[in-house]
Order: structure tokens, then C-alpha cells, then sequence
């Protein structure tokens, strides 16, 4: 029995019942469940993608490009190439006169300065000299007949002066005599003044003979220089025959070794036709090709450096072909001087090093087939998995490095080939 407290507040609790909820209920929230997340899922991967879509358009494999790191340092512009030795004086000697040629060398043989290497029989030419040489000898005589009547000429002048001059002091003398007559009284005035008028006469005389053996003297000292001069030119011709003759026995220029002979031995050679070549063993010199890329900056005095049998020889370069040939240029290579290499043989090949130039201190990149896509103003900055197109400013080029002007920094990355495959993609994913 329950007793009733006044002071107590009765709830509702004695109303309230627990409901159960339904079977069927439980079952119809389960497949809401399910597919809210699923429709998660496909969100997160629809995201993932787009994202992977936004960091980078396309994919590609990372075996098909290179990637090279951006850093600082000295960047040497040089060509490197293979060449051949080639003979820096290798003069062909050619015949001064048409004739039978008998030689007195073969292909290899070693001559010295002077030796006869062959003679040439030209009876033309030495029936020429011959007929030349009689033509200065009578111009000979001829100039010495010349001299002697110029001596004839100016010793009848004076003979001629000499009369006169008596003439005139035997004029004097007598009128010294007929003024003293004159004085006294014993010849007239007319005796007189014809003494006077002889002295007249006389001092004309003498002053015409004076006057022709001046003129005589020049005219004949002219005309025997007219005959020196004469003489003296065909002396010249007959000199210069005489130097013909004597080069048809063909000389070696210098010290050196026979090289290819033109001719076969007792034939006839014609003017100017080439008889042999003579090396000079004592200078070589490397032909090399070079890229026309290149050749703008080569010039005559660069220094480069040669190898043979693993030893550096300094040379520099002598001499640079004006025309492009194949994309190539041919450029020579002369070694220092006293610092050949010994026991060259022509044609041998050598390795060859030109330094063009030596730029201190720069940003450099590794050089790829990134340089001739869009002219090396773009490149594909590398981050982690993603490869970002950035515009920079590429300077000078060696072989093997481009300097990086402007665009990037040290440490960076960046696809120095096989950028080609991007297109114009701004990103791209390397994976």
C-alpha cells in the first residue's frame, strides 16, 4: 500500500512508452546508405582526375626525355673535330718550256735544297738565247762604236775652239799694234778701223766655236747614250733567257720528299704543264671540317690544340674557307712553331680542339634538342612528376652546354630533350 506524500510533484513519466521502430524501416535506410557512399567515392575520383587534368594535360613517359640541372660555372665555347694532316708547302713544279722531260727522281724519294729533280731539253729555247746573245753583242759594239765617235766629235770641237782662240789673240795683237801706228802717224785711220773690225770678227768666232763645241759634245754624248740603252735591253732579254734555260733542270725549292710525279719518264711536256710535287716534311698543318653553325666565329689566329698519341700540341688557326660545303666549313690548323709533333705522314688523322671562347661564372644548362624547338625561347621547368612551359633567354652555345640569360635559376630542372613530343602544352605529366 502506497502512502501519499502531499509535499511530492508527480511527473509524466508513468505515461511515456518506448515505440520500437519497425523492421521495414530499418531495411529501407540501408540502400541510402550504400549509395551516398558510393556517390562519395566517385566525387573523390572525379576530383583526383580533374586535378591530375589541371597539374598537367598529357602523360609521358619519363624514358623518352632528358632532364638536365640548371647550375653556374664556366662555360667554354670550343670545337672539337677529327682532322688530317696535311702538307702547309707541297708546291707542284711545272715545266718553263715545251720538251722531252728525264727525270732523275721517283715518288718518295728525299731531296735537299737545289737537287736536280729532272731536265727539260728545249732546242727552241736554247736556239733563242743563243740567236738573243748575238743580237747584245753587236748592240755591243755598236754602243762602243757610239761612245768613240762621241770622242771623235768632241775633240774636232775643241780643235775647232783652240783656232778660234788663237784667231782671237792675233786679231788683239794687232790692233794693240795699229792703235800704236795710229798714235804716231803711221797708218791711217782706215788701217785702224779695220783692225778693230778683226777683233770683232774674232770675238764672234770664238764665241760661235765655243757654242757648237758645247752642242756637238751633248748630241753625241745623246746618241751614244741611245746605244748603252739599247744594248743594255737586249742584255735584260738575253739575262732572262738565260734564266729560262737554266730553269728547264727542275730544283727542289727546299728540303723534302718527292711527291707524286705527273709524268712518265721521256715524255714530252708541254708549256707550263706540271711535271712533280716535293713535300716539305718540316711543316704540317690539320685540315678539319667545321659546322656552319660554327664558322662565323672562327678567325685566322684562334689558338687551338691538337692531339697525338695522347699529347697535346698548342697550334692556332691559319686559315678558314670563304664558301660552305655540306653544312660544313674547311678551317686549317697550324702547329706552334718547333712544337710539331714528330713522325707525321700525310693524311694521317688527328683530333682536333679550337677554343672560341670562355664566358666566367654563368648560368649553363646542359645542351639538348630543346635549343631548335621555337629558336630555345621556351622550356619545360621540371617539378617532382609535373613539367611546366616557361619562356627564358638562352645566350651562347658550346657542344655540350648553352648559357641560360634569363628564365631560370640554379638547381631547377628542365627537359633538355624530347620536349619536341609536348607540342604547345603548358603542362604536361612525366611519369
Amino acid at each position: 500500500m502506497q502512502t501519499s506524500d502531499p509535499f511530492r510533484i508527480r511527473d509524466t513519466s508513468a505515461q511515456d512508452n518506448v515505440i520500437k521502430p519497425a523492421a521495414s524501416a530499418r531495411r529501407n535506410r540501408k540502400p541510402w546508405l550504400i549509395g551516398g557512399i558510393a556517390g562519395a567515392v566517385v566525387l573523390a575520383l572525379a576530383v583526383w582526375v580533374i586535378s591530375g587534368w589541371m597539374s598537367g594535360g598529357r602523360s609521358f613517359d619519363a624514358s623518352r626525355v632528358r632532364v638536365a640541372e640548371v647550375t653556374r660555372g664556366d662555360l667554354v665555347r670550343d670545337i672539337s673535330a677529327d682532322g688530317r694532316v696535311i702538307a702547309a708547302n707541297s708546291p707542284t713544279l711545272y715545266a718553263i718550256a715545251g720538251g722531252t722531260v728525264a727525270l732523275k727522281v721517283v715518288a718518295g724519294d728525299v731531296v735537299k735544297k737545289g737537287q736536280a729533280l729532272a731536265e727539260i731539253d728545249s732546242p727552241e729555247l736554247r736556239s733563242k738565247l743563243a740567236q738573243e746573245g748575238s743580237t747584245l753583242a753587236s748592240m755591243e759594239a755598236e754602243a762602243s762604236r757610239a761612245l768613240l765617235d762621241a770622242q771623235i766629235t768632241r775633240s774636232t770641237a775643241s780643235k775647232l775652239l783652240d783656232q778660234a782662240q788663237i784667231e782671237r789673240t792675233a786679231a788683239e795683237r794687232d790692233l794693240e799694234r795699229y792703235e800704236r801706228a795710229y798714235q804716231g802717224g803711221a797708218v791711217s785711220q782706215n788701217e785702224y778701223a779695220k783692225a778693230q773690225d778683226e777683233l770683232k770678227k774674232a770675238d764672234i768666232g770664238l764665241a760661235a766655236a765655243r757654242k757648237d763645241s758645247g752642242l756637238q759634245g751633248e748630241g753625241a754624248g745623246l746618241d751614244s747614250r741611245n746605244k748603252r740603252l739599247l744594248a743594255d735591253r737586249q742584255r735584260a732579254v738575253v739575262t732572262e733567257l738565260q734564266r729560262q734555260v737554266d730553269a728547264l733542270t727542275v730544283r727542289a725549292p727546299f728540303d723534302g720528299q718527292i711527291g707524286q710525279v705527273q709524268i712518265p719518264q721521256g715524255t714530252i711536256v708541254a708549256t707550263n704543264g706540271p711535271i712533280l710535287s716535293v713535300v716539305d716534311l718540316s711543316l704540317f698543318e690539320v685540315e678539319i671540317k667545321v659546322p656552319e653553325s660554327f664558322a662565323r666565329d672562327l678567325a685566322i689566329g684562334m689558338p687551338a690544340q691538337i692531339t697525338s698519341n695522347n699529347t697535346q700540341y698548342a697550334a692556332q688557326v691559319s686559315a678558314v674557307s670563304p664558301e660552305v660545303v655540306n653544312g660544313e666549313v674547311n678551317a686549317r690548323l697550324r702547329f706552334a712553331q718547333g712544337k710539331q709533333p714528330p713522325g707525321l705522314r700525310q693524311n694521317q688523322r688527328l683530333s682536333a680542339r679550337i677554343v672560341l671562347d670562355t664566358r666566367r661564372n654563368v648560368l649553363m644548362v646542359e645542351r639538348g634538342s630543346f635549343l631548335d624547338q621555337d629558336g630555345g625561347r621556351f622550356a619545360y621547368v621540371v617539378d617532382g612528376s609535373r613539367a611546366v612551359r616557361r619562356p627564358i633567354q638562352t645566350g651562347a652555345s658550346s657542344l655540350s652546354a648553352v648559357e641560360i640569360v634569363s628564365g631560370l635559376q640554379p638547381g631547377e630542372k628542365i627537359v633538355v630533350s624530347g620536349s619536341d613530343q609536348f607540342g604547345d602544352a603548358e603542362r604536361v605529366t612525366i611519369h
